[in-house]
Parts: structure tokens; C-alpha cells; sequence
């Protein structure tokens, strides 16, 4: 089987939810028909919908951080498939232990509080169907926040640490702009400018693209002076052969 026609490892879907639009990703292995959901943060029927609509059996529930949108169905996807909850961090189960409290507020009535059955921390290491994904701790928009990512896919899962032309919010409680512009520019710059990632709201990107363009975080703005940068040629390349 040639190159250009090989199966991919895994496969994608982004499911936006919940009035906030938020993006949960549910990603699966060709082979073994196993997956997670990241992020699940609401109207669990249709996430299930779509797991059996392309024949997925889920077995983890990925979590960036502990914002509703993000997890608000959590609890209710861990008990139909009997899988864990994995992550995020320790320091956002103040957030989620608050989660029905926040639905009030926005008018989101299923979501239900989260207690995880691991929680996340920088250098971790998560694993689906034999294929490793990384975790880093990316604080600022919440303490415990997380950004998980695949290298040989090169595509990262950044929830609400950075968006497409944008940066997440500092303004909610516990919030810290510089800590969040740290996070970006140490953590996932270093991961190179190929890395797509999909955010918690909107559409994808790169990080090669953010670092060009973003009027928060380009490096014309931070004056960021990573590792060598590889050539366009070179990361063309490597994108033909990532998994999707």
C-alpha cells in the first residue's frame, strides 16, 4: 500500500456543544475501533450518538480543564461506558466540583460535577491503542489547565489556552494573563511549528501560524527566540504523513 493511501492510525471528529459552541473532539483508533472523548461538556446523547454512529467504543474521558463547557458531561459519558475520567490537573477540581453551580448561571441543566479517576501533570504520558500522547501543565486561563498532544500526528488539544488568532480568558477567577503567555510561549511553541491543534471554541490552527500572526502571542509581540525552526519544505512533508 503506497504512501498516499495508507490507513490513518486514528481518526477525528470535532462535535461543537452546548450553547458556548464548545469544541469536544472524539478521536479513535482505525484498528482496534477504540476512543476517547476530549472534553465532553454537554448534551451527552449526541457525543454517544456519534461514538456509535462511526462505531466507537469509548474507554477514557479526556479533560483540558474544569470549565463547564469542557466537562460538564463527563460524569454522565463515565457511567454509560463505565470508562475513567483522566484529567486535568488537581488544581482545577475546585472548578469541577462546581459544575452544576456554573450551569445555573449559563442555563446548561445536565451538566454534573466531575471527581477524576487520575489526575494530569506536566510530562505525563496518556495512551490510546498503543499510540502515546503527551501532556503539558499550561496554566493561566484556570490553574490546572492542560494541553494534550500527539507528536506523530502533530496535533495538539489546547481547550481554552489558545484559539486561532486569540488567547483564552484571564478574567475568571484564578486567571493569570502572564501565566497563560508563559505557558504558550514554553510549552507549546517548543513543540514546533507544524502542530495543528484544536481549540476549546472555533477552528483549527497551527502553531507556526499563531506565532506569525496572533496579535497576543506572535513572536513579534513576545519577542519568543525558541529552538531552530524547520523549513516550510521539510514540515510540508511531514504533514503528508501524519495520521489526519
Amino acid at each position: 500500500m503506497s504512501e498516499q493511501t495508507r490507513k490513518p492510525k486514528l481518526e477525528i471528529r470535532i462535535i461543537p456543544v452546548t450553547p458556548l459552541q464548545q469544541n469536544t473532539s472524539m478521536i479513535w483508533s482505525t484498528e482496534t475501533m477504540e476512543g476517547v472523548f476530549i472534553d465532553p461538556g454537554g448534551e451527552v446523547d449526541r457525543l454517544m450518538g456519534a461514538a456509535e454512529q462511526f462505531g466507537v467504543k469509548i474507554v477514557a474521558v479526556w479533560l483540558t480543564h474544569g470549565h463547564l463547557d469542557h466537562a460538564g458531561a463527563a460524569t454522565a459519558v463515565s457511567e454509560r461506558t463505565g470508562c475513567p475520567i483522566i484529567g486535568p490537573h488537581e488544581d482545577d477540581q475546585w472548578l469541577l466540583d462546581e459544575l452544576e453551580a456554573q450551569g445555573a448561571k449559563y442555563g446548561i441543566t445536565d451538566g454534573r460535577n466531575v471527581k477524576p479517576d487520575r489526575y494530569l501533570h506536566d510530562g505525563d504520558e496518556l495512551e490510546l491503542a498503543g499510540l502515546k500522547f503527551g501532556v503539558a501543565h499550561c496554566p493561566g486561563h484556570t490553574p490546572g489547565h492542560v494541553v494534550i498532544y500527539n507528536k506523530e500526528g502533530a496535533l495538539a488539544f489546547v481547550g481554552d489556552v489558545l484559539f486561532q488568532g486569540s488567547i483564552g480568558r484571564t478574567d475568571f477567577p484564578r486567571g493569570n494573563h502572564q501565566q497563560l503567555i508563559d505557558s504558550i510561549t514554553e510549552k507549546l511553541w517548543p513543540l514546533g511549528n507544524e502542530m495543528r491543534f484544536v481549540p476549546g471554541h472555533g477552528p483549527i490552527s497551527t502553531f507556526g501560524h499563531e506565532r506569525q500572526s496572533n496579535p497576543f502571542v506572535s513572536d513579534a509581540i513576545t519577542g519568543y527566540q525558541g529552538a531552530a525552526q524547520e523549513g516550510a519544505d521539510a514540515i510540508s512533508q511531514k504533514l503528508a504523513k501524519r495520521w489526519t
